[in-house]
């Protein structure tokens, strides 16, 4: 049965909470609401010393061991499992019933009773999805996410579709360039300190070293520039969130080895499978330059985490795409913008490239966009250095890419993002055009966020592959980029 606090102290354990509620029989443990001294004042004014925000705290240790890295399996397993009716369950069958999502073409999540059931796996879940839910009780969101039906869409990859007609008429409109990754954090524009602090969930800070297990306290005076998580205003899925790194120092949308440690810290913490975080940069459908992180739950595989992969060979990477040069393949995409130049590489072909600490880097085969796939060993910030630094590479030589976050942050997919510039060369079909979809991270992931009730209607695993394929870049592209962003560092 669920946990009962009959007494609360000003400080709570929640390793404690979660060992409480482990029996047989017990739910998930809930953890006290946050309390919000000044809800309706501006984020910007915690500054003035005022304002309690919630904190959850987390161990600093860099230790971490990937429980499960691929936590869905393969597309093989989807074809086994016959693909179109059952996605396969992060435990592969051993949850119980409500544990798992079964999606057809006809069957929708959140408007009707076959919705998504998300396994709440750690106290951070309880905490995070108490306090989102209480915002949409108290009508922050634009639109009712739940009411927007979601459907696998029939094919080997498992594509999922929702149609989502709010993302159309009430999402903020970009406010940037979008042929430039790097821009100037501009004040006098939406940013997330111009929202109400009743939009935020909590702070997200790590512990003293000292400090072994996380916390959470309900009110606390907040740092100088806080780790806040918001509500998406304007959410895509279930329990959508924003992460946004000291959320005061007017950080533009870049990362960095130590924004992105943030990241995956959280989905450390989070420690459930079915929440992913995400990274726009501007470019790549970014639409708010001021540096956060989405996140949100979905209970099914994303095609991306099923997708194959091979070690990366950037010299065998490099010759396949000088032959398809020479051959008379087209390349849409400009050439990158020239970058610092750093070591040359060389490795064996045959064997997975990993670096002494763990990291292993490899390609994303069979899927329609061209994706560098790192995967962590036993250190998160090892990953977060190694990516972080490829994407400061990728912003300097001002390449649009995206980031995709899967496995608890265990894996971490890097995408350069070219349908933006092929739209300004007219190169996209009128067709796609009209359907108003950009494909961003949360897109070319493999979950297809449709606008118009007759896309929705009729979207097909071929249509839904077209559309991925047209961020992609090109072989030669994406060689010159892996070069680019990876140089020195293996």
């Amino acid at each position: 049965m669920p946990l009962t606090l009959t007494r609360s102290a000003t400080v709570l354990s929640l390793s404690q909470l979660a060992a409480e509620a482990e029996g047989p029989s017990s739910g998930l443990p809930q953890p006290p609401k946050g309390k919000l001294s000044t809800p309706e004042k501006a984020v910007r004014d915690v500054a003035a010393g005022v304002s309690l925000l919630p904190l959850y705290s987390f161990p600093s240790a860099d230790g971490f061991q990937a429980k499960r890295v691929r936590s869905f399996g393969s597309f093989q397993d989807l074809v086994a499992a016959g693909a179109g009716t059952t996605v396969p369950d992060v435990d592969d069958g051993a949850g119980s019933d409500e544990e798992a999502l079964s999606l057809d073409g006809t069957a929708s999540s959140g408007a009707s009773d076959a919705g998504q059931v998300v396994p709440q796996r750690s106290v951070l879940d309880a905490l995070l999805l108490g306090e989102w839910e209480d915002r949409a009780e108290a009508g922050l969101f634009r639109y009712d996410v739940t009411a927007c039906p979601t459907k696998l869409v029939p094919g080997a990859y498992g594509f999922i579709a929702q149609c989502n007609e709010g993302r159309l008429s009430k999402k903020r409109p970009t406010e940037f360039r979008i042929d430039q990754v790097a821009q100037d954090f501009d004040d006098a524009k939406f940013n997330f300190k111009k929202a109400l602090q009743k939009e935020v969930l909590f702070m997200f800070e790590p512990a003293p070293r000292r400090v072994s297990k996380p916390c959470f306290q309900p009110a606390v005076a907040p740092g100088a520039s806080p780790n806040l998580v918001f509500i998406n205003v304007s959410p895509i899925e279930y329990g959508h969130v924003l992460l946004v790194p000291r959320a005061l120092d007017n950080l533009p949308q870049l990362v960095g080895p130590d924004t992105l440690l943030l990241a995956l810290q959280f989905a450390r913490e989070a420690d459930n499978p079915y929440f992913r975080l995400a990274f726009n940069s501007l470019g790549a459908y970014g639409t708010i330059n001021h540096l956060h992180f989405q996140a949100y739950y979905l209970a099914a595989p994303f095609a991306m985490e099923r997708a194959p992969t091979a070690p990366l060979d950037l010299p065998a990477l490099e010759r396949a795409a000088a032959a398809a040069t020479h051959g008379g393949a087209d390349d849409d995409c400009k050439p990158c913008d020239a970058a610092p130049a750093a070591a040359s590489i060389s490795g064996a072909p045959s064997k997975a490239r990993r670096r002494p600490g763990g990291v292993r880097i490899d390609r994303l085969l069979e899927y329609p966009v061209r994706t560098l796939v790192f995967e962590a060993g036993d250190s998160l910030a090892e990953l977060a250095e190694l990516v972080g630094t490829a994407c400061q590479r990728l912003t300097a030589a001002n390449v649009p890419h995206n980031l995709f976050i899967a496995d608890c942050g265990a894996r971490v997919f890097l995408f350069p993002n070219c349908f933006a510039e092929k739209k300004a060369l007219g190169l996209i079909p009128e067709d796609v055009l009209e359907s108003q979809v950009d494909p961003a991270a949360w897109e070319i992931a493999g979950h297809i966020v449709l606008k118009r009730q007759q896309d929705y209607d009729g979207v097909t695993q071929e249509g839904a592959w077209r559309l991925l394929e047209l961020a992609s870049c090109s072989e030669q592209r994406f060689a010159e980029v892996a070069r680019i962003a990876l140089d020195g560092l293996l």
